[in-house]
């Protein structure tokens, strides 16, 4: 099997947000043992597991170094920008995921559909939430909702970037509260005056991932949740401006159709890549 390591949502090495993309030889996968290994061995918050079906069909399996997960953004756009420069596929393919069929354009830029957005919960009672990213007594002007764009992700509003890129965490609580909604990660977002839509931060500890410098589902769940709220239009493009903490600034970009589909895109970067031998 050969294996890369891919920056998503960005063109350059060492930006954006670093996946493992494993390409297989055959029809079949591996264990989900192995495939669980190999993503605790290359430690990247996520890892693609990428057959292809027929010319532009491919079904693609996401490990964190804990669990196997439905979706995973930023490991889609890396893996079809790999796909793109390696196996010279351009234009519109389809893409089998556990949480359902995506359409995705390859190419230099990828583009992706997501799937249907739905919040799943909002919660009245957010001391627990606020408590776990280090906030007392606030009351934000947005409500606290799970939303799913294939995961179920909070959507945690903060009064603003500085707030934002300085929060005392505690992971430990922050696993407990998402644990109890059978949710995948806290969104906490803030609004800027700096031409992005919003400057976000994700933490999924509970899988073993504590911060995400880029997060295409959760991002196109945000994009959801503003629509829901009144923020943004209901069609348009939209940026998302994450990784500043963690010294990774990325950009992720969502697009809103007519019909409602939400798409997440971004550029890759190939870093590295070798052969697994196992």
């Amino acid at each position: 099997m050969k294996y890369y390591i891919v920056d998503a949502f960005t063109d350059h090495p060492f930006g954006g947000n670093p996946a493992g993309v494993v390409l297989l030889d055959g029809n079949s996968f591996p264990n989900e043992r192995l495939m669980l290994q190999i993503a605790a061995e290359l430690r990247y918050s996520e890892t693609a597991f990428v057959r292809r079906d027929s010319e532009k069909e491919f079904t693609i399996r996401y490990f964190t170094p804990k669990a196997e997960v439905d979706l995973c953004g930023h490991a889609t756009i890396a893996s079809f920008a790999l796909i793109h420069r390696k196996l010279g596929v351009t234009g519109r393919c389809f893409c089998h995921t556990n949480a359902g069929d995506i359409s995705v354009e390859a190419g230099p830029r990828v583009l992706m559909q997501m799937t249907v957005s739905e919040v799943l919960k909002t919660i009245e009672d957010t001391e627990d939430v606020y408590r776990a990213i280090g906030i007392c007594d606030y009351t934000p002007a947005l409500p606290v909702m799970i939303v799913s764009t294939g995961l179920p992700d909070f959507m945690i509003q903060v009064g603003d970037v500085e707030t934002l890129n300085h929060l005392p965490l505690d992971m430990n609580a922050i696993s407990a509260v998402t644990e109890k909604h059978n949710a995948v990660s806290f969104h906490v977002f803030a609004f800027g005056n700096d031409g992005y839509t919003a400057h976000v931060r994700d933490f999924g500890p509970l899988y073993g991932v504590p911060e995400e410098s880029a997060t295409g589902t959760a991002n196109a769940s945000l994009t959801h949740y503003l629509q829901q709220n009144g923020c943004i239009p209901a069609t348009g493009d939209f940026s998302f401006l994450q990784g500043e903490a963690m010294g990774r600034p990325s950009v992720v970009a969502t697009r809103v159709t007519a019909d409602g589909t939400i798409y997440v895109g971004g550029t890759a970067a190939v870093v590295a890549e070798g052969e697994l031998v196992v």
